[in-house]
């Protein structure tokens, strides 16, 4: 297990990014919580030991997520329709399209659903968290997890049956 920051970063940067952008619907606050998720990570990886970065890195993001909540006091709702910047300017413009797609797909199935099921359903079926990975990231026992994450994906079920 590697505790270099700069590896760590190039690894997870984009899914940290993802999963934030899911939760804030704001480019801007995104890249800023980012950036606050490596600082922290930054200040901590020296006291690090357990196995697994990803689950740490989202526990730190979910955790400065919830900190700007409180301290704003209201989530921005916007939805940013430039993602570009996320992304590295070698990618082709297909490849970023495409993501760009793909967040925006995630954003509109995911709203409307509570936020303890929509945290459920982003850290286990799109970020492929383990149950128990995603539960120390939400700081809930593993079974209400998955009440969490069953109930998410069954509002989701059925509205898309509403849809249809």
């Amino acid at each position: 297990m590697t505790n270099n920051l700069d590896d760590i970063y190039k690894m997870y940067f984009h899914d940290i990014y993802r999963f934030l952008l899911s939760l804030c619907h704001n480019h801007h606050t995104a890249e800023d919580l980012v950036q606050e998720t490596f600082f922290r990570a930054h200040l901590n990886i020296e006291n690090y030991e357990a196995t697994n970065i990803k689950t740490w890195l989202f526990t730190v993001a979910h955790n400065a997520f919830i900190d700007h909540y409180r301290k704003h006091k209201r989530t921005a709702v916007k939805e940013q329709s430039f993602f570009s910047t996320l992304f590295d300017r070698k990618k082709a413009t297909e490849e970023t399209v495409v993501i760009h797609d793909e967040i925006r797909g995630i954003i509109e199935m995911l709203k409307d659903l509570p936020e303890k099921y929509q945290y459920a359903v982003l850290l286990h079926d799109f970020h492929g968290l383990s149950y128990r990975e995603a539960a120390l990231v939400m700081n809930v026992r593993q079974p209400y997890f998955k009440v969490l994450l069953f109930r998410g994906r069954q509002r989701i079920r059925n509205r898309k049956a509403g849809e249809k």
